[in-house]
């Protein structure tokens, strides 16, 4: 099983990197544990915005310990279909949450967050919070 963590995941890696999160981890296995390349940005504006030396170490650490996921065709495809789906049924997610749960679902991968309300709309999407 393929786990794909989620920005709120990797901050509390982060904050927390002896938690909850870590020993997850260590259950699945680090060769399980990926996250996307859009999750990465999402990091990246994050460290650009707050400009700490501090989480930028910790945050780049944990971002070559773990495999980032590029995009591929499946991924945009994916997308496109979700996107119309969850217009059409009226329960629409925001942009980059819609980016990244397309890419879970073309990994087959597990979503770990802990924005479950917004990710559990996505027919198919498994999802677990490792954070409560």
């Amino acid at each position: 099983m393929i786990y794909l963590l989620d920005t709120n995941t990797l901050s509390d890696l982060s904050s927390n990197p002896q938690g909850r999160v870590k020993q997850n981890i260590e259950r699945c296995g680090m060769e399980n544990v990926v996250t996307s390349v859009i999750v990465a940005g999402e990091v990246e504006f994050g460290l650009e915005w707050k400009q700490s030396k501090k989480l930028r170490g910790n945050m780049d650490a944990i971002l070559r310990s773990i495999r980032v996921m590029p995009l591929e065709e499946a991924v945009w495809r994916r997308y496109g279909w979700l996107r119309a789906d969850l217009k059409k049924k009226g329960t629409p997610i925001g942009p980059n949450d819609l980016w990244i749960a397309s890419h879970a679902l073309t990994l087959d991968a597990v979503m770990v967050t802990a924005n479950v309300r917004e990710f559990s709309r996505v027919p198919g999407l498994k999802v677990e919070n490792w954070l409560r």
